[in-house]
C-alpha cells in the first residue's frame, strides 16, 4: 500500500475516510495488516504529506491510532493527550489539519478503562494533573447514574466507561462550539466530525456517527 499523494487525498470524501478507518480497524482485529513498505513510505512522504484523517486519542500506550486503524506513514494526523479532550492548541492543530492540510475527517477516540477518566472520577489531585483532570470533570458530572456516591469512582468500570463515552460526546460538542472554522467545514460537508470508543479487551472501535 502506497502513501497518500495529493491526487489520492483529493479523491477522499468524509465518508470514504471513515470507511478506511473502519476497514483498518477490522484488519487490526483480525491481525491482517495491509501490505505496506514503511521505508518506501518514508521516501514517498519526504517532499510532503497528504493525510486523510485527524484522530484525537488518549496517550494510553495501548491506543495508538496508527496501529488500531492499521494506517501507515502520511495517512493520519495523530493528536494525543490524556483523556482525549480539546483545548485551544489542539483546536488550532485540527484547524491546520483540516483547512490547510486537507484531512476530511476528525475522530475523537476514547477508550475503555481510561486512566485519566478514572482519575477524574476519583477527583485525583497531583501537581499539574489536577488542572488537567478538571477538564474531564464536566463529563463525570453529566453521567447521572449511579446516584450513590460510593459507586461513582474508578472501581466501578461501567461508570468509568460511561464517563469516557460522555467525555467523547462533550468533546465533539466543544469542537463545534469553539471552532467556527471546523463547524463551517462540517456544515458544508467538507469534513465529518465523529466520536469513537476503543475497547482495550477486543481491539474494536465503535463509532458514534
Amino acid at each position: 500500500m502506497k502513501a497518500h499523494t495529493k491526487e489520492t487525498q483529493a479523491t477522499m470524501t468524509p465518508q470514504k475516510s471513515l470507511n478506511y478507518l473502519k476497514e483498518g480497524n477490522q484488519r487490526f482485529q483480525n491481525n491482517l495488516k495491509a501490505n505496506r513498505n514503511l521505508l518506501e513510505q518514508v521516501n514517498d512522504t519526504s517532499d510532503g504529506q497528504f493525510p486523510f484523517a485527524t484522530v484525537l486519542s488518549c496517550i494510553d500506550s495501548r491506543v495508538s491510532a496508527e496501529l488500531v486503524f492499521d494506517q501507515g506513514l502520511g495517512d493520519i494526523f495523530s493528536v494525543r493527550i490524556a483523556g482525549n479532550f480539546v483545548n485551544e492548541d489542539i483546536l488550532g492543530s485540527m484547524e491546520f489539519a483540516s483547512k490547510l492540510a486537507g484531512t476530511k475527517l476528525i475522530v475523537v477516540l476514547g477508550h475503555t478503562s481510561c486512566g485519566a477518566i478514572k482519575g477524574a472520577c476519583d477527583d485525583a489531585k497531583l501537581g499539574n494533573l489536577t488542572n488537567m483532570l478538571a477538564k474531564i470533570t464536566p463529563a463525570v458530572n453529566a453521567v447521572n447514574e449511579p446516584t450513590d456516591k460510593s459507586l461513582r469512582n474508578s472501581k466501578n468500570i461501567e461508570f468509568v466507561d460511561n464517563v469516557s463515552k460522555k467525555n467523547v460526546i462533550l468533546t465533539l460538542d466543544k469542537i463545534r462550539a469553539q471552532s467556527p472554522i471546523l463547524k463551517e467545514m462540517e456544515d458544508n460537508n467538507e469534513i465529518n466530525i465523529v466520536g469513537g470508543m476503543y475497547d482495550i479487551n477486543t481491539g474494536e472501535v465503535t463509532f458514534y456517527e
